[in-house]
């Protein structure tokens, strides 16, 4: 083979490979890349919206404390042990309400006048008088001064050391002296006074870990240990089950300042991620108010971003090692492919050559492939043995002349000569340009098949996930079904005695069959979509169409079903036989859960260039389904109603003449 011919074999073959993979080698990783920072970008959402929701239970939690902690002291205030406490003196007052605040947990309890020796603090003192309702609650800032006037040990307790936290506020004081008080104050009836109790939160790590339990306990969608709940004093952390490296609390460290800022100063919830103490969390903070209307702190709820974070990124890194092993698979398999479609033709180029610098003898020899491309070589041989013998007897009946007709030897020898160079020269040529019509043929409707390859690598693509890595091996055979098509293409092409395209002629068609094929196909938009599928089957028979034309209306008609369900629905598909007009035959029903089609469009869905996707789509899938059914003999009908979906019927004739069945 000359150096040129090299150089040609070559060059096809890459084309073609290139053909096959660049879709594959540059589309798919834009799409996967455009996909993936959707998807990162709704993840990202979604931890935000659980964060919301965790922040509004911690919430209604607290409110809920509040609540319970305000019944049980009106519930005191109201009891006859109280009353009969206060009628039998001061001491058997005392024993009761202690045993009454240990039985709530309550950090003080105590009956007040709000004389000049009170104990309350001011700010709910002044509260109490300038009300007319006979209970109060809310929470409220004490200094060291009146947690002692409310209870013994309580600024002690409330006594936190600030630990210095990188990003906070700049802060001269060491020490959190305040104390964050949950109160309730209920009027006594008959008795000048009100019974006043609550709980400080420095500290109480009973309410922050039930807290976090309920939010984050057995059954929660965050992982086991990665949220968290806290209680802030302004800026400080003086309740919270946030962990230091050393695995003690984080009690006494501050938030930073931009989220103070946010919440405290400005009153509004900060929810987004936030570095906390020594990782970063989704975090969701709000501001607490006090009894005056003032913010004195903030609720705070979060977890570990890691772990959302460490699967994000696996699922990334597997998406690119499932697309590097695609291309390790696909490239040695079209070269294969390549290699057995050309290397029949090149050899049958490498023989023309040859005839067409004279040597006869030349022939293409034994052809393995049995397809048409192999009985085409063979043709060609036997042409080739014929021009031989051809020229081989006319030679001989020269030779015979020339040995009679001694005079006209010359001219005749002349004219001999110039017969078989102009009837080898139209041999030759007509071979030559029906060869080229061929390779033509071939190579152009190669890319019919291509187009199939790429449509299931992309169908492989939207698929491919850590659940269904299963499905993989079903696609590569899907890819190996449609590659193999390219031989019949070419085959229904290479002819010698006809011009022109020729068309897939009908056959008997299990639809069953066809509709699993289609569903196969379609698949990855009806999971992309988050749709049902739920089938109806009855046994039918057999009907007779092209069955890549029933093929590609069906699959039509499931993703136009997949487009109307955009967020998500029931595909149901029915068969069953249906006689129509005294004939017997089967019947495809396609049921979507969409919002149907207004009336008024109902009429024109079958109207060339008739979308109701303006964005999206030609408007030739119906029109072109309906031509294709209408040819084998069926027809193709749509019902639909305005919020109830939209149902495709596809009835097609049985064939006229089934084979027995055994």
């Amino acid at each position: 083979m000359t150096p040129l011919l090299a150089r040609l074999k070559t060059h096809v073959r890459l084309k073609l490979l290139a053909l096959a993979l660049l879709p594959i080698a540059v589309l798919l990783p834009i799409f996967l890349g455009v996909t993936m920072w959707h998807w990162i970008g709704r993840l990202d959402d979604l931890l935000i919206a659980k964060v919301t929701s965790d922040l509004r239970i911690a919430e209604q939690y607290f409110l809920k404390i509040e609540e319970a902690q305000a019944q049980s002291i009106v519930a005191v205030g109201d009891s006859r042990q109280l009353a009969q406490a206060m009628g039998e003196g001061e001491d058997a007052l005392n024993r009761y309400l202690a045993d009454a605040q240990s039985s709530m947990g309550l950090d003080f309890l105590i009956m007040d006048a709000l004389g000049p020796q009170t104990n309350v603090p001011d700010a709910v003192r002044e509260l109490l008088e300038a009300s007319a309702a006979p209970s109060l609650s809310g929470l409220i800032v004490a200094t060291p001064s009146e947690l002692d006037r409310l209870g013994e040990g309580l600024s002690e307790r409330a006594r936190l050391s600030i630990v210095p936290t990188s990003g906070a506020r700049p802060l001269e004081r060491e020490h959190e002296d305040r104390g964050l008080i949950l109160w309730a104050a209920y009027k006594i009836e008959g008795a000048d006074g009100y019974l006043f109790g609550g709980r400080l939160l420095n500290r109480n790590l009973d309410v922050i870990d039930r807290m976090n339990a309920l939010i984050y306990g057995a059954g929660s969608e965050t992982p086991s240990g990665a949220g968290t709940t806290t209680l802030f004093l302004d800026d400080v952390r003086i309740s919270t089950n946030v962990r230091l490296f050393e695995g003690d609390r984080a009690l006494g460290t501050r938030v930073t300042e931009v989220v103070w800022h946010q919440v405290v100063e400005q009153g509004q919830p900060w929810l987004d991620r936030a570095f906390v103490v020594n990782d970063w969390y989704v975090s969701g903070y709000m501001p607490l108010t006090d009894v005056t209307g003032q913010r004195v702190g903030m609720l705070y709820t979060g977890f570990l971003e890691k772990p959302f974070a460490d699967q994000r990124n696996g699922t990334v890194v597997a998406l690119g090692l499932a697309f590097l092993a695609v291309l390790c698979l696909a490239a040695p398999l079209f070269l294969r492919m390549a290699r057995e479609v050309f290397a029949p033709l090149e050899r049958m180029t490498s023989t023309m050559k040859q005839v067409e610098d004279g040597n006869l003898s030349a022939r293409i020899g034994t052809v393995e492939a049995e397809d048409e491309i192999g009985a085409v070589a063979r043709h060609l041989d036997r042409l080739l043995d014929q021009v031989k013998e051809r020229d081989e007897a006319l030679r001989d009946y020269a030779d015979h002349l020339n040995d009679l007709v001694d005079q006209r030897t010359q001219e005749l020898r002349e004219a001999n000569q110039k017969l078989e160079d102009t009837y080898a020269q139209l041999i030759l040529k007509e071979k030559l340009a029906s060869l080229g019509e061929i390779t033509a043929g071939v190579a152009h409707e190669i890319n019919n098949p291509i187009a199939v390859i790429q449509g299931n690598m992309e169908l492989l693509r939207l698929g491919l996930s850590d659940e269904i890595k299963s499905e993989v091996e079903t696609e590569l055979d899907l890819i190996e079904t449609q590659t193999r098509r390219i031989n019949t293409i070419v085959g229904k092409l290479l002819s010698f005695s006809r011009s022109g395209e020729m068309s897939d002629h009908s056959s008997l068609v299990n639809v069953s069959e066809a509709v699993d094929s289609a569903l196969v196909l379609v698949a990855a938009d009806l999971r992309q979509h988050k749709i049902e599928t739920r089938r109806i089957e009855s046994d039918v028979p057999l009907i007779e169409i092209v069955e890549n034309e029933l093929q590609q209306v069906l699959v039509n008609l499931f993703i136009n079903a997949a487009q109307a369900m955009s967020k998500g629905g029931t595909l149901t598909v029915e068969v069953k036989p249906l006689a129509q007009g005294g004939k017997d035959g089967v019947a495809i029903l396609v049921h979507d859960t969409g919002p149907g089609i207004p009336a008024a469009q109902i009429d024109h869905v079958f109207d060339p260039f008739f979308t109701t996707k303006q964005a999206e789509g030609t408007g030739l899938g119906l029109s072109i389904s309906q031509a294709l059914i209408e040819r084998a003999g069926g027809n193709i009908t749509v019902e639909s109603m305005c919020g109830r979906g939209t149902s495709f019927s596809v009835w097609c004739p049985v064939a006229s003449f089934c084979p027995d069945e055994e």
